[in-house]
């Protein structure tokens, strides 16, 4: 099982943490990757457990040094990213890496790792249901609901064909039962 990579890749609201954070309580051997971002921290976030937050200068800096195996600056300043150092770190440990990324980056890593990683685009059953999803988490402002339904639109015209699987999440139980196949599979080649 040595140097596997799982990535699991949605726009907001699709279901991918939730589908991420049940596989780690089935399979101990996975490690989530902590990717590296310039924003501040939120809430409680904690340092090198939500994020690792970096100061958008510093984070510059690591690009010129090749320090990520992938990133994306989301808006002016806000970066997002994966460390070399986080991968070497989780696979010295003998783990199998479990990304839970955006949909440009989910697409970047597979492209990176190849067939080392089994990429899984999880999409909502239709954008109608998940702007209710949106609308039911109620944290957002309608403009915000409007923007990420418009990125999410973008994001799911841009991944088509690019992810090794698509995954619909409609009701939870059968996308969890089909997300367990899915990474079954992978791991026992």
């Amino acid at each position: 099982m040595s140097q596997k990579v799982i990535i699991f890749s949605a726009p907001s609201g699709a279901g991918k943490s939730t589908v991420v954070h049940h596989l780690l309580s089935l399979h101990p051997e996975f490690e989530f990757s902590v990717s590296a971002t310039s924003r501040s921290p939120r809430g409680s976030e904690q340092d090198g457990v939500d994020y690792y937050f970096i100061e958008a200068e510093r984070f510059r800096q690591l690009i010129s040094e090749d320090a990520f195996v992938e990133y994306e600056e989301v808006y002016h300043d806000r970066f997002y990213g994966t460390l070399k150092s986080e991968v070497e770190r989780i696979w010295a440990a003998g783990h199998v890496i479990l990304f839970d990324v955006d949909v440009k980056g989910g697409a970047n890593l597979k492209r990176y790792f190849g067939e080392k990683a089994l990429s899984v685009l999880i999409v909502p059953p239709s954008m109608e249901i998940l702007e209710q999803r949106l609308r039911s988490r109620a944290t957002d402002t309608e403009d915000a609901i409007r923007e990420r339904l418009d990125k999410a639109a973008s994001e799911l015209s841009f991944a088509h064909g690019r992810f090794d699987v698509e995954l619909v999440n409609d009701r939870l139980e059968d996308t969890f039962a089909q997300a367990e196949r899915i990474v079954d599979t992978f791991l026992a080649k």
